[in-house]
Order: C-alpha cells, then structure tokens, then sequence
C-alpha cells in the first residue's frame, strides 16, 4: 500500500495515557458506549443534538464526545494496540489510504451502498453528509460588474482583489482552475496538475493561503479577502457573521463527509449501527437543517428539510446552481500525497 507521509506526524503524547489498559475487541462488547471524534465546535454541538441524542433515545446507548479527530492519533492508537475511538469524523482520504489497516471495513447490511449516489463510498467509508466546495465573492467589494463565472475567480484584471482559499489542495482550487481554462466539467478527471498549476499561476500573487476555515471566515468578515473557494457550512457561517457573500452558480466541485471506525474499535458493530441510523432520512434531514449540507441518500427531498434562507442560498444541490462535479474519490486516495508535496513546494516558490 501506498504510504501517505503526510498523514504520520504524530501527536501521541495524553492518547496513550487515555488509551491504557483499553483493548481492541472489534465489536463483541455490550457496553452501549460509543466514543465520538469529530471537530469540536458548533459542528459537533450540531452532531450531538441531531444524530446523538435520538440514537440514544431509541437505543440507550450514551457517548463519549473528544475532538478535535486527528490521523495522528488514529495510528498512534492502532499501533499500540490500544484503540479508543469507535467513530470519528475525518476525511474519507484516510480511510480510503488505510482501509483495513487504520479503519476497519464496514460489513453490516443495513450500510447498503446502492442507497448512496455513486462515486460516494469506499469498503471503509459511507457519506454521511454532503456539501459542496462554493465559489462566492463579497457584494459590498464589487459595487459595479458582478463575477457570475468560474472564470472570473481567475480574472484579477476585471475582478481585482485577494481571493482566499484553504491550505490543502483538496479544496476545488484544482478543478476550478481546470474548468476556467476550458477544461469540460465531465473531463477534468484525471486532474491535469500541469495544466491547473499553470492556470493557479496567473492568480498565485491575489491568492490567501488559510490555514483554517476559521481564518477564512475572519478575512471575510473583516473585508480581508473579495473572492473566496470554500465548503458550505463555512460559506453559510462567514454570511451569518456579516460577510455579504454571494454564490456564483456556474461551476462547483462536491464532495461527502464521514464517520469512519478505527481499526480495532471497541464497539464495532454498535459504531455500524450508528452509521446506519446517521443516514435514515429523518436524522440525515435534522443534520442538513441545523448545518445547511446536504443528505447522503439522494432520496431525501431537500424541501422537506426547512432550510433558512441563507442556507439555500449556499446550497448547491437545490435546482438551477449551475454544474457541479463529485470530486473522484479514488483520484485523490491515489494522488494526494505527491500532490500535498508539489503544493508545499509550489507555494514557496
């Protein structure tokens, strides 16, 4: 397998301790407890009131809540054979890179793929959520022509102004630029990292590189930033704080978010249950309500959710928000590593 260095830097230092004496039994335990890493914050405030709490009222099962959920850590305790965590809430890169070995295979039938649209799920991950990386500008800055295209995400002469994005390559930047170079939406995989480097060039000096979706979110409250490629929620988050975003419907690449169960997870097939009962319609749409994502299953009628108003203005899977493109799952498993490496590079250079 592959080895993903840039997911080893390890952290290990209160897990161990936290982690002694806990074993790696995969599933035969009766305790119903479930340990639940995610990101902290409001997000996981979202994923105790909507997913949480009513597995706990149909089931009794009670959980232990840690963030933030880091790689680091997940094989920090694999390694020392002392897994911790039953679920947590991380990038599908990890557990596509390390399925079997760092995240254990997802086997309960209640987990039925075809429930899900294509493209979405791996033997070790399901989408639990949906979202969209959003191309947005701030109205206030551009009181004259408006951006209403891909292509002007990379036109500083007509458009100018700092467009900010986040740290990490996996954020739409690539397409985007693909796309606005004349690339056909339905062509862009595989990504041609030459040709997209080159189009990143032209806009590398108006371009914010962000460390957090945090920072993004303060650049564009404070006007730091005109232009900005970013996921959903933080999109949705960035406009209630007082940025006046606007949505440009024209190109935008989506993508899932999951639950995934370390390797050796005390409670492994309570963890399933719950990734099942994540996805039913019912706690999927008090998710999408309270975060502005979408549904996993595609069956779930976003006009039964009851969005606000803002949040369907950010939310590129209702009717008429231009193309999107589902980001190729096994592409970026395969290539983020030397991708990761060239972007470093590419940024210093």
């Amino acid at each position: 397998m592959k080895r993903y260095r840039f997911f080893t830097v390890m952290t290990v230092g209160a897990l161990l301790i936290s982690a002694c004496g806990v074993g790696g039994d995969s599933g035969g335990s009766t305790d119903k407890t479930l340990t639940w890493a995610s990101t902290g914050g409001q997000f996981q405030e979202d994923e105790k009131k909507a997913l949480q709490e009513p597995f706990t009222t149909k089931t009794g099962t009670t959980f232990t809540n840690i963030s933030p959920a880091e790689q680091a850590q997940v094989r920090t305790m694999v390694s020392s054979g002392k897994t911790i965590w039953d679920l947590a809430n991380m990038s599908w890169i990890y557990a596509g890179a390390y399925c079997g070995e760092l995240f254990e295979k997802l086997d309960d039938p209640a987990l039925d793929r075809s429930k899900f649209p294509p493209g979405t799920t791996g033997d070790c991950f399901v989408p639990t959520y949906r979202y969209a990386n959003i191309f947005s500008y701030n109205a206030d800055m551009y009181p004259g022509a408006k951006p209403t295209r891909i292509q002007d995400f990379f036109d500083v002469k007509r458009f100018p102004g700092k467009r900010v994005v986040y740290d990490y390559p996996k954020a739409g930047l690539f397409e985007a630029a693909l796309v606005a170079d004349g690339v056909a939406p339905d062509k862009v995989y595989p990504l041609d990292l030459d040709r997209a480097f080159k189009k990143i060039d032209t806009i590398k000096g108006s371009l914010v590189f962000a460390s957090s979706y945090g920072a993004i979110q303060q650049m564009l409250v404070d006007k730091q930033a005109s232009m900005v490629l970013t996921v959903t929620a933080r999109t949705i988050v960035s406009a209630q704080s007082g940025a006046n975003l606007v949505p440009v419907w024209d190109f935008n690449t989506t993508d899932i978010g999951v639950l995934v169960i370390p390797k050796g997870a005390p409670h492994k097939q309570l963890a399933q249950e719950m990734l099942a009962f994540v996805t039913e319609p019912e706690q999927a749409a008090a998710y999408a309500r309270l975060t502005g994502t979408a549904p996993a299953r595609p069956e779930v009628d976003l006009d039964s959710i009851g969005y606000t108003d803002q949040q369907k203005k950010f939310n590129a899977f209702l009717p008429d928000r231009g193309t999107t493109v589902e980001q190729d799952k096994q592409w970026w498993i395969d290539n983020t590593d030397a991708l990761v490496k060239r972007w470093t590079s590419w940024k210093v250079g």
